[in-house]
């Protein structure tokens, strides 16, 4: 989809009887240019159909372009069933205040391997692309071309685009299936990935918002720091989930960046900051850990039902509360 107009609104008519001008359009921020696998999530958002989407280079202008209030929310990518988490996607997350997480959007991947008219699978040996999708095709890569070198690209369109305008000085790029459709490429290889069922999960970031009511299918994100290093602190921080009943579908470490060995984790739970074990745990992670990132929670991509033992559903801990509110003011025993 290619980027609507300036936002800004058309003089109105003088008349003072003149019809109330539209209502602003809102706008978002996708890893560019048109026809990335980030568009394709964002197709998906049915709030920002016929809104103004704008293409950026790279995750920390997306995110740039929220907190200082040029967009409205920004998708980006932020793991894949293959090559796992997105490093600065998570990293930036970690560090930029402000920022919510509102939504999560899947979108299956496929590649193909492209070229300048003329250019013979022969005759590459620079290949350019987006270093996700580079470790999405290695295998490939290296059973057809196993002398290649890989020269890092800031999109998987970006690299295809590079060899259609002479600036790259890459033989061929790898580049989704309908990159065919915009540019007078040759195709080379299709279906190029090693994974037939790999996919990219995608979030919609805003500025901090409320969490919306929880629907079942929620997620909840966090980032966690450890604090100082003593055996057992690891386990310590997943006893936060593990005795209220809530599973993690993703805990990932990343270097914090001021010590060798000092680490932060990203960590992805079922359930919704208004569940109570959710609302607990999160209590408990606040106590036990130095720094707590809440990233948001929302509705899962596959709308799977978050299911848990009957011990840990909100009555119960609605009752435990009460039980000690009744010890503390003294009233009889039930």
């Amino acid at each position: 989809m290619t980027p609507a107009p300036d936002r800004s609104a058309s003089a109105s008519p003088a008349a003072t009887d003149a019809p109330a001008s539209a209502p602003t359009r809102r706008t978002y921020s996708y890893l560019g240019p048109a026809g990335t696998f980030t568009e394709a999530a964002l197709r998906q958002v049915p709030e920002a159909r016929d809104q103004i989407w704008r293409p950026v280079r790279n995750v920390g202008e997306a995110l740039a372009d929220v907190t200082s209030g040029r967009s409205d929310a920004a998708m980006i990518a932020i793991e894949n069933s293959v090559d796992g988490g997105v490093s600065t996607a998570q990293d930036a997350l970690a560090t930029v205040p402000g920022l919510r997480i509102v939504g999560e959007y899947l979108v299956p991947v496929n590649f193909v391997l492209v070229a300048r008219p003329g250019v013979c699978l022969e005759d590459v040996r620079l290949v350019a692309a987006h270093p996700v999708a580079y470790a999405q095709c290695l295998q490939w890569l290296t059973k057809n071309l196993p002398e290649h070198a890989h020269l890092p690209a800031a999109s998987n369109v970006a690299s295809a685009v590079g060899i259609v305008d002479g600036v790259s000085d890459a033989d061929a790029a790898i580049a989704p299936p309908g990159i065919l459709e915009h540019y007078d490429l040759e195709l080379l290889a299709e279906s190029i990935g090693d994974n037939p069922n790999a996919v990219t999960r995608f979030v919609l970031v805003s500025r901090t918002v409320a969490a919306p009511a929880p629907t079942g299918a929620d997620k909840t994100s966090l980032i966690v720091e450890l604090p100082v290093e003593y055996p057992g602190a690891l386990l310590e921080l997943l006893e936060q989930f593990a005795t209220r009943g809530i599973n993690l579908s993703l805990l990932a470490s990343r270097p914090i960046g001021d010590a060798l060995g000092r680490y932060r984790f990203v960590i992805d739970a079922d359930g919704h900051v208004h569940d109570e074990r959710m609302a607990d745990a999160l209590l408990g992670l606040r106590r036990f850990s130095p720094k707590v990132v809440y990233l948001g929670s929302y509705p899962r991509a596959d709308r799977a039902i978050v299911h848990y033992p009957d011990r840990y559903s909100d009555d119960v801990f609605i009752e435990a509360r009460d039980w000690l509110r009744g010890l503390i003011s003294g009233e009889p025993d039930a």
